[in-house]
């Protein structure tokens, strides 16, 4: 129900962020300006050893009632003990603003500044109305019964932390009432270079079009698209840019964008959100009536977000607790992002499409970005957004533009001023996304032990010559150089990639055939191994004498998880590498089509198969770990969080995920496998 009270001081966070040695980074947004201090405390004799003022504190106004609250506390800090923190507001203490932050016996939140990466917890694809149970939830009431020392380094989440591209119904009429609330910023979709890419002049008519809800792919931009490969003989024809199957309610706006991130990750706002406006109003919505599909549709959409939002006081717990990283997957901001070079063509030659793809850029940055390495982002893309933001909100504007010296109001109409001004903000906005489709500062590196390495494989793509709809590398090779860099004479690694490393076979052997057929976005064709150019320089990587004894690759994107042990087949003194994937944290993928590609790619592709020197990895010898649950399956298909244990030498010790549902599932070391598992691997 909506609540007439004020709106809180706190809408999302605090989400604890990088945590190091000489740096503290919290991430808020918050109604209004973060006034008093910050205190952080060793926490069993609550001595207090660190004080600042939050003016410090770097304060992004985004909206009327909206600002990213970026808390960055540099000094020297102790490392590996219990340590807590509060931030003394001026409405009180935070603890007291949001009690559920704290677990049982807990005056303030605890956290450890580790310098080792043994305990990880991981994984991504975060949909809200997906039926599955949120795995983040299982987390943080597991972390309730762990003691300080036991609880995990960090937790990892490599992509799809939104899904703007598959957004549900009742999730966008709450987007769009977070956006009156807190007044966020109206946009204009018009300027001289947009010309006839789109009929809606801005979100205000966006918002009140027939086709807002459950019919956005009408107002979304189309493209003509060549036909290249051996269907290059059939006629152009006309497709959607944004083409992922569920852009029915496609995020366009910032607004949009950003307001969905504080939905997904804080409970604040949700006791103000109407769940049922739009049934309220006979499902009519701009003059158009839903269909009774689309009521359904609605209706259970309605009925799984509200067991999301159930859960959202203890995903706001566990962000308070554990430090925690991201990077960004396609879901972040629309599928099949930079797939092919003629998708990016498309895309970017497109005002309409370009500015979506922005905006989703621009909250990326605010919302996951900015507080995995604040000073990447100081020098140029800060001012960048200080200018945008500062003119973004319409009743500012208006007063900056009457009050213009340079204006002569009274020879201006105030329609003519308020077009001048838009036009303004719709440049400033263009220069911030102009800038951010250059930035090459995404990927990360967390200095614990082992070492994390982040890859940014989104805007860094190895783009194919040879064909425009092939495709492109997940990086290019300079990219693939500094990552090469980075693993140089360390004996252990943690790599962060999105999409797996070294998937599942038959299932790359599919995407393979559907771009020989011209159709790669139909299946989403891309893995590491799609690029000739990426896919040698990867693997010469691995092969390379002064890179890693030990290397753990952690994935999410496919919606399923695994576990595989890798060696080099023609070295006696091969690395150690381990691919894991857990996926998603609230998705899954459609059954019984994983069934059967698990089986059909167990017979064709075990180690002793002669179909894997058929492949470009067949320097490898990839070993499948099977998951102790009945059956013979290696892909497990439930909503889970992964969690990885290493030894001291940066080997898994533990490999399992921690399901939705609470179940535990374990992958264990493939030569501890029950005798007759090891027979059955071995006839295969």
């Amino acid at each position: 129900m909506i609540q007439d009270s004020p709106i809180p001081l706190i809408l999302a966070g605090p989400i604890l962020r990088k945590t190091t040695p000489d740096e503290l980074v919290f991430w808020f947004v918050t109604s209004e300006p973060l006034i008093g201090h910050f205190q952080l405390f060793d926490e069993p004799e609550q001595a207090l050893i660190y004080q600042a003022d939050l003016a410090q504190c770097q304060q992004l106004k985004v909206g009327d009632k909206a600002y990213v609250v970026l808390a960055q506390f540099k000094s020297a800090f102790p490392t590996n003990v219990a340590l807590s923190y509060q931030f003394k507001t001026q409405q009180g203490l935070l603890t007291d603003l949001v009690p559920s932050l704290v677990y049982q016996d807990e005056v303030n939140p605890v956290f450890t500044i580790s310098t080792k990466a043994d305990y990880v917890l991981h994984g991504s694809c975060r949909n809200p109305h997906h039926p599955s149970k949120d795995a983040l939830v299982q987390a943080d009431l597991k972390i309730a019964k762990l003691a300080i020392q036991d609880r995990p380094d960090m937790l990892m989440m490599s992509g799809d932390q939104i899904y703007a591209d598959h957004v549900a119904g009742p999730m966008l009429d709450a987007i769009h009432q977070v956006i009156e609330l807190l007044g966020l910023p109206d946009e204009s979709f018009v300027s001289d270079e947009w010309q006839a890419s789109t009929s809606i002049p801005n979100s205000t008519v966006l918002y009140q079009h027939p086709d807002c809800f459950y019919g956005r792919e009408s107002i979304l931009p189309r493209y003509q698209e060549q036909k290249d490969g051996v269907m290059q003989w059939l006629p152009a024809r006309h497709k959607p840019i944004f083409s992922s199957r569920e852009c029915h309610n496609h995020l366009i706006t910032f607004a949009e964008f950003f307001a969905m991130y504080i939905l997904v990750w804080s409970p604040q706002l949700w006791s103000r959100i109407n769940l049922t406006r739009l049934a309220d109003n006979r499902f009519t919505h701009g003059g158009k009536t839903l269909t009774p599909r689309l009521q359904q549709q609605w209706r259970d959409e309605r009925d799984a977000i509200s067991d999301f939002i159930a859960g959202l006081p203890n995903v706001q717990r566990l962000f308070a607790h554990v430090p925690t990283y991201m990077i960004f997957d396609d879901h972040d901001i629309t599928d099949d992002w930079n797939l092919t070079i003629g998708w990016e063509k498309a895309a970017h030659e497109n005002p309409f499409a370009k500015r979506l793809i922005g905006n989703g850029m621009i909250a990326y940055w605010l919302c996951q970005g900015w507080g995995n390495e604040p000073d990447n982002f100081q020098l140029e893309l800060l001012p960048l957004a200080e200018r945008y933001f500062s003119h973004a909100t319409s009743q500012q504007l208006l007063t900056q533009a009457v009050t213009d010296p340079t204006l002569d109001i009274a020879s201006t109409s105030p329609h003519s001023i308020a077009v001048s001004v838009q036009q303004e903000t719709a440049h400033r906005q263009d220069d911030l996304i102009r800038y951010l489709y250059t930035f090459e500062r995404w990927h990360y590196t967390i200095h614990t032990s082992p070492k994390v390495v982040v890859l940014d494989t989104r805007t860094r793509r190895w783009r194919s010559e040879s064909r425009m709809n092939k495709p492109s590398g997940l990086m290019d090779w300079e990219a693939l150089i500094e990552f090469h860099q980075e693993l140089m004479h360390q004996d252990k690694v943690i790599i962060v990639s999105a999409a797996p490393m070294f998937g599942v076979k038959f299932i790359e052997t599919m995407q393979r055939a559907f771009t020989w057929l011209g159709e790669p976005l139909l299946i989403d064709a891309e893995n590491w191994m799609a690029h000739p150019g990426s896919a040698n320089t990867l693997l010469s990587i691995f092969t390379h004498t002064k890179t890693p004894t030990n290397f753990v690759i952690l994935s999410g994107d496919v919606h399923y998880s695994f576990a595989y042990d890798i060696k080099l087949r023609f070295r006696k003194c091969s690395p150690n590498i381990f691919q894991i994937t857990c996926s998603g944290f609230k998705n899954q993928f459609p059954e019984p089509l994983l069934a059967i590609f698990d089986r059909i790619d167990r017979a064709l592709y075990s180690p002793r198969s002669p179909l894997n020197y058929l492949t470009k990895r067949k320097r490898l010898k990839i070993s499948k770990r099977d998951p102790d649950i009945p059956g013979h399956r290696r892909l497990v298909n439930a909503s889970a969080i992964g969690e990885l244990k290493l030894d001291s030498k940066g080997k898994p010790s533990q490999i399992s995920i921690l399901t939705g549902d609470g179940m535990e599932i374990y992958f264990p070391p493939i030569e501890t496998k029950p005798q007759h598992l090891q027979v059955e691997n071995a006839l295969e």
